[in-house]
């Protein structure tokens, strides 16, 4: 069935939980590949919610062997918090794997994150202040800590010895903040080495037995492609690849080897933080959508920023991941709606764009061109095939279709797993 990569196609918290635990039940394998917990996924199944921050959104399937990639950057207490919670609600973990490659979040780095972001002041970026950068930071530098350190503590205990006085010298002499301990350090993550040693790997093999099988297998990234650090609104980004591309790195996937690449959208827009937002509404209208969609944070609880559905964003997220298939989310967020936008372009300088620019003051200072569509007044929440969908919904989701550049797979009408729309192809 080959190797099917899920990308979110906007500023990330699409839905790709609820995505990736349909695909999963058809799959053999679920990767996450990059991202830490500064993410979060939210599955909801027979009334239950589980939120997960670490662990592949396929866990729930038992059979499915789900694999925290190469590309991720962990937390271990967050990881062991999530995996005792799962456990407590009666998640199988016994196909959990933690790639020995993956890098961890020590504990100066979330300190490093609060404190950096505090010293830029009024162009600060809204990180989570979950150490996840500071991680990303020193993976780049070559003085991270992979999981795989865990298993070896002599290399663990001498690496700390050089890379701890770097971190102290910053902590104590630019920001006057205490330093760690060798030795704290060090007992803590021994401690989590041990709690953890039954699931580190190395999933190259079981990975690529499972693609030369033919077994589906899933790529499951965290925030969206408008939050990559190479394509994204930067400096506004997040600090890994959540694109197609990047999936492939973190999980150590050839290209050739991908068979489909599922683009997950609102119906809407929203984004978490500072940066720019062409489509934001503001009022009214914007504190329904945000209550009506339940536009919070899984891991953080923030406000979502909400706006209407932007199809330059759409068309070029298609376009650097590969799109072919559309899933879109919380279509029944708009079914009270009278009249329902989309933005087809923006206008800046008097010229007409039909992408998001790479200038962060002119995205910030344009114009959104917009298509006015009528809304279909009736609940879309027991629709379970294309059909039955009001003719209103199906002309705007064909139009979202058209305009963006690939085919609708699934159209999610709720939160609970049997709340989803197939649609083969529709648009």
């Amino acid at each position: 069935m080959g190797v099917t990569v899920c990308v979110g196609g906007q500023w990330g918290d699409e839905g790709k939980g609820k995505v990736v635990d349909l695909l999963s039940e058809s799959a053999q394998m679920v990767i996450r590949s990059q991202g830490g917990n500064n993410a979060g996924h939210t599955v909801v199944t027979g009334g239950r919610t589980f939120k997960f921050n670490l662990v592949p959104s396929g866990i729930l399937h038992p059979s499915t062997v789900c694999v925290i990639g190469n590309g991720v950057v962990l937390d271990p207490k967050v990881l062991l918090a999530e995996v005792e919670q799962l456990q407590s609600a009666g998640a199988d973990l016994s196909n959990l794997v933690i790639s020995e490659r993956a890098h961890m979040i020590m504990p100066y780095h979330p300190v490093l994150d609060r404190l950096e972001e505090a010293a830029r002041g009024d162009d600060r970026l809204g990180t989570t202040f979950r150490g996840v950068g500071p991680a990303y930071s020193d993976k780049v530098r070559r003085i991270g800590f992979r999981v795989g350190d865990l298993q070896k503590l002599r290399f663990l205990e001498k690496k700390l010895g050089f890379v701890l006085p770097l971190k102290n010298d910053v902590l104590v002499k630019l920001y006057g903040a205490p330093p760690f301990t060798v030795e704290g350090i060090l007992a803590e993550y021994t401690e989590y080495g041990r709690r953890l040693e039954r699931f580190i790997r190395d999933p190259f093999p079981l990975i690529q037995g499972a693609i030369a099988r033919g077994e589906r297998v899933i790529l499951e990234g965290a925030q969206g492609t408008m939050l990559d650090l190479d394509l994204g609104t930067y400096p506004y980004v997040t600090s890994s690849y959540p694109s197609s591309g990047g999936a492939l790195a973190g999980a150590g996937i050839g290209p050739s080897q991908v068979t489909s690449t599922v683009g997950v959208f609102k119906a809407y827009t929203t984004r978490v933080g500072y940066g720019p937002f062409p489509t934001e509404l503001e009022g009214e209208l914007a504190e329904y959508l945000r209550e009506r969609g339940a536009e919070y944070g899984t891991t953080t609880g923030r406000a979502r920023r909400v706006g209407w559905f932007d199809v330059p964003v759409a068309r070029y997220a298609v376009a650097v991941n590969g799109i072919d298939a559309l899933a879109i989310t919380k279509l029944d967020v708009l079914d009270d709606l009278e009249t329902v936008r989309i933005c087809t372009g923006y206008r800046s300088k008097g010229r007409l764009e039909d992408h998001p620019m790479a200038n962060i003051s002119h995205l910030k200072h344009l114009e959104p061109v917009y298509e006015e569509h009528p809304g279909w007044r009736s609940s879309t929440r027991q629709a379970r095939r294309w059909e039955e969908l009001p003719a209103a919904a199906r002309s705007y989701l064909e139009r979202l279709a058209e305009l963006s550049g690939a085919r609708i797979e699934l159209v999610s009408v709720g939160p609970e797993r049997d709340e989803t729309v197939w649609c083969g192809g529709a648009g």
